[in-house]
């Protein structure tokens, strides 16, 4: 019995261009354990860790004339080390040649012929370093079926785990004609196919529609000299992009949310409104016409409406980011006030509940975030930030202790900026992924920044809360975005 692809997932395949990939990537730093670690050993766990996820070991088949969406099926000629692949930097690899890599390899579709995901282990960073890159399909990661693998590779203790014998053999492909009656029986026996496969044509047709009047519109206003005015972090996307990372100190953002009420996940959305500001004001953008930012952060709410996964329920929350205000602390109030409201509806999932789901599962949520992302884009959002709430131990790969983890989101189509972040072992990591020719100067977003969490920092020599807002209790809910 083969499983049909669901249609919204088809729709992550079907929007995708050359320009705008849609995977999900990951970027985790380790410090050498005392076993070292090599290609060879990565293989060893991806193969023992990967009958967890058997959705690993499946590739898309297409059905005849297109009666129904695709079939997941068994890769026959499933090969661990295409998937699993090594690259190095000239030793000592620096962290602007790491990020340089991973912008080159985030920029590259998967191959839709094999199984939808890729991971690589980076060697040659300085003081024995080395960092993995994992790579996953939005159709592959959907949080109900398939969790992504990164949720399951790392360790809560630093002995390795035993591995176990792998027997797996995979089932044989079904031939043209018993997909085709597949199909047929599905579409009289089950109307939703038939309904399935009715949208997704109907919005692959729409799509092409949409792609020709825009390029029809770009060049008739070349013709006629019309130059379209956009807004701030707009604009058609190349085919190669810039992944910008900052660390910084947990402790900082919660000094922060101590001396003026609220959450350490409002500190986070007025450090990126303050550095988008200072960003943007370099560049000569005006922003007196530019108030705010609109911006989706994906949340963890209880809803018996939204589909269910194994992290729970994700909705999309919409904050106006205040980059027109010069006032660190009123861009904080200003965020915050928006996330109160989302908090008092009791729909919000605490943090700490997030934090302690098993195995790595920012990479899990980050991935079902960046789909809610996409189901929204005709909202007329400008960015996506996605912000996880991970474990504050250390967590160990084959006893080399991950140091630092950057999510690349995917960037959307007219989207050149997308922002993730996840906090873990009290650090919170900021991942930048950012088109390559429309924002060049991505990398002095990152020096904005931390410039504007120090702004914010600076701010805490007065401790009392503001009038009306009661400092934050352990029970009250969301310490991350999608929280």
């Amino acid at each position: 019995m083969v499983e049909r692809l669901r249609a919204r997932d088809l729709a992550f395949l079907t929007a995708e261009t050359v320009v705008a990939p849609r995977h999900n990537a990951t970027v985790e730093v380790f410090e050498p354990g005392p076993a070292g670690f090599d290609h060879a050993r990565l293989l060893e766990i991806v193969s023992d860790r990967i009958s967890f996820v058997p959705r690993y070991r499946q590739r898309l088949v297409e059905v005849p004339g297109r009666l129904a969406t695709p079939v997941w099926v068994d890769d026959e000629h499933f090969d661990l080390g295409y998937h699993v692949r090594r690259s190095a930097l000239p030793r000592p690899g620096s962290d602007d040649q790491l990020r340089e890599l991973v912008a080159r390899i985030v920029s590259r579709r998967l191959d839709r012929s094999r199984p939808l995901w890729e991971i690589y282990v980076v060697e040659g960073l300085a003081e024995g370093r080395f960092a993995l890159l994992t790579k996953s399909h939005q159709a592959l990661v959907d949080g109900v079926h398939t969790v992504d693998l990164g949720q399951l590779l790392l360790d809560a203790v630093a002995e390795p785990r035993p591995l176990e014998p792998d027997d797996w053999t995979p089932r044989s492909v079904p031939s043209a004609l018993r997909l085709v009656a597949g199909a047929v029986r599905d579409s009289v026996t089950a109307p939703a196919t038939f309904v399935d496969t009715v949208s997704v044509t109907t919005g692959s047709v729409l799509r092409t529609a949409e792609r020709a009047s825009s390029r029809a519109k770009v060049v008739a206003d070349a013709l006629t000299g019309r130059r379209p005015r956009r807004r701030a972090m707009e604009g058609p996307l190349s085919q190669q992009r810039r992944v910008v990372t900052v660390a910084t100190e947990l402790a900082d953002h919660r000094r922060i949310r101590d001396a003026h009420g609220g959450t350490v996940n409002d500190v986070v959305l007025a450090t990126i409104a303050g550095g988008l500001r200072a960003w943007l004001m370099t560049r000569g953008e005006p922003l007196g016409g530019a108030r705010h930012m609109r911006a989706l952060v994906p949340v963890s709410v209880v809803d018996e409406e939204l589909e269910a996964t194994s992290l729970g329920q994700i909705a999309p929350h919409y904050v106006n980011l205040p980059i027109g205000e010069a006032s660190p602390l009123v861009r904080l109030h200003q965020v915050s006030y928006s996330f109160q409201a989302h908090a008092d509806t009791g729909r919000g999932v605490a943090a700490n509940r997030i934090a302690g789901i098993a195995g790595f599962a920012p990479t899990t949520f980050h991935a079902i975030g960046a789909r809610v992302a996409a189901t929204e884009v005709r909202r007329g959002y400008q960015l996506c930030v996605t912000n996880v709430p991970g474990p504050q131990t250390p967590l160990y790969l084959a006893g080399a202790r991950m140091i630092a983890t950057y999510p690349v989101p995917p960037l959307l189509e007219d989207h050149p900026l997308a922002i993730g972040v996840t906090s873990y072992d009290g650090r919170v990591f900021y991942g930048m992924n950012a088109d390559r020719d429309q924002l060049p100067d991505a990398d002095l977003l990152g020096t904005c920044l931390r410039e504007a969490l120090d702004e914010l920092l600076s701010t805490t020599t007065a401790t009392r809360a503001p009038r009306g807002r009661r400092r934050p209790s352990s029970r009250r809910p969301s310490e991350g975005g999608t929280s």
